[in-house]
């Protein structure tokens, strides 16, 4: 790095303090786990800036007779294996005593030396980090620690990398703040379309069922070994990924091969409802209205087509009480396994619906139509706010680390000079400089997603 500012220096990771491994003890000893107060810290627990626990804990016999060593309270803990490194680099600071995994690599800072401060500096250098020291040929993505320890950081006074911690972390919280209020509004939003379409529901003094009014069939189940009949015709069809909670998701559309005889006893029309069978218990009756957004489009097995039946009923009323009441029902009555949920086309027909004035139906189809207007403006306004947040944040810490952030004091001590102590006691001890108490800034901030 060139043009340092005025009392900076680099200098290598590997010169910045002592770097420990960590290890698993074996899980087949359960006095190893039970009752253990030590925490043990592995990726899943890399979400947060400061470690304050972890999901596992470990007892002193463990950390005895494994591989993990015990790490100092103001430790930066950086993970070198695991998938999540195809996204991101997790960095945090430890605010206790802890253990880790061999998946995470511990760096103790040598006094002088602000643990928030080299956190920041990874996560700023998180991309070049996952660039240029990955290790090649491993199955899981992976950091090379040599690599990682060669790689230089620009090192400011010490007073100063306090200064540059607090004006980051003030600069994120009010991004943070600002970021969860438009989420607050978005759910407010939604809960109140709720609220709007439970009440009208609940005043219904008679219900009917969805086969009473509606005919609802199933889909084409793709026939793989026949795609390629010259006889069969090519059209698109709508599977569970297209089928969303209140909308269509339209931007990937499958085609499947078919006989047109059947293919025309499928097609969609303005008006059909479509219920996803299942899949997950989040997709369970979620669903739809088809407005013919696509020419001779028919719909996968795993999704149902209901037909309104009779005039009294407006297929977007309907549709939305699928989402919201039924939401819980289908949820209690369709069949649940290990790791899926599903509907049958009796329990589908079985769905009560209300029976409300039709007047009422399309005012309260009105009603959350504009809601829906709202919310799709302040989901591209939150959309717009996120890019936007990223930009600043980036921006942060660009000026962070080339001095432009916070103000240089010339009666600091120049960074150069911390750098040769820390040389010298490295080398007078044999390496093994003690770590002493150091200046540290506590947040409990959480990492975006």
């Amino acid at each position: 790095m060139t043009d340092l500012p005025r009392g900076w220096a680099e200098a290598p990771l590997s010169d910045l303090g002592r770097w420990w491994g960590g290890g698993t003890p074996s899980k087949r000893i359960p006095a190893f786990w039970q009752n253990g107060t030590l925490p043990w810290v592995s990726p899943k627990d890399m979400k947060v800036d400061v470690i304050h626990d972890s999901e596992d804990h470990i007892t002193e016999a463990a950390l005895r007779a494994s591989t993990t060593n015990l790490i100092n309270p103001g430790s930066v803990l950086v993970v070198t294996r695991s998938g999540i490194l195809q996204h991101t680099l997790p960095v945090a600071v430890t605010s206790r005593p802890v253990t880790i995994n061999q998946d995470l690599k511990a760096l103790i800072p040598y006094q002088g030396l602000v643990p928030e401060y080299l956190a920041w500096g990874l996560r700023a250098n998180a991309r070049r980090i996952l660039r240029d020291c990955s290790k090649a040929g491993t199955t899981v993505q992976s950091v090379e620690t040599t690599h990682l320890m060669r790689f230089v950081l620009p090192i400011p006074p010490t007073s100063e990398q306090v200064r540059i911690v607090v004006a980051i972390e003030e600069q994120f919280s009010r991004l943070d703040v600002a970021m969860e209020a438009l989420q607050r509004v978005r759910v407010n939003l939604r809960r109140m379309r709720d609220s709007q379409l439970s009440t009208l529901t609940n005043t219904a003094s008679e219900w009917t069922t969805l086969g009473e009014i509606a005919d609802i069939v199933g889909g084409i189940t793709k026939d793989a070994k026949r795609q390629t009949d010259p006889t069969f015709i090519e059209v698109p069809y709508l599977r569970v990924a297209n089928v969303q909670r209140g909308y269509l998701d339209l931007r990937v559309v499958s085609t499947v091969r078919l006989p047109e005889a059947q293919a025309e006893k499928l097609y969609l029309q303005p008006g059909d409802i479509l219920f996803n069978e299942g899949g997950d218990r989040d997709k369970l009756g979620r669903g739809w209205v088809w407005q013919g957004e696509i020419r001779d489009c028919i719909h996968q097995n795993h999704v149902f087509r209901a037909r309104l039946t009779s005039p009294n009923f407006e297929a977007k009323f309907v549709s939305l009480h699928g989402n919201s009441f039924g939401r819980t029902w289908f949820e209690a009555m369709g069949k649940q396994t290990t790791n899926l949920a599903s509907l049958n086309l009796t329990t589908l027909k079985s769905f009560p619906v209300p029976v409300l004035p039709l007047a009422e139906q399309k005012d309260l189809v009105a009603a959350t139509d504009k809601q829906a207007s709202l919310i799709g403006a302040l989901d591209l306004a939150i959309d717009h706010a996120t890019r936007r947040t990223e930009r600043l944040r980036s921006a942060t810490l660009t000026a962070a680390f080339s001095g432009k952030l916070v103000p240089q004091d010339t009666n600091d001590e120049p960074a150069a000079e911390l750098i040769k102590r820390i040389a010298f006691e490295r080398v007078s001890s044999n390496g093994h400089h003690a770590t002493r108490g150091r200046q540290r800034i506590a947040t409990s901030r959480r990492m975006p997603a």
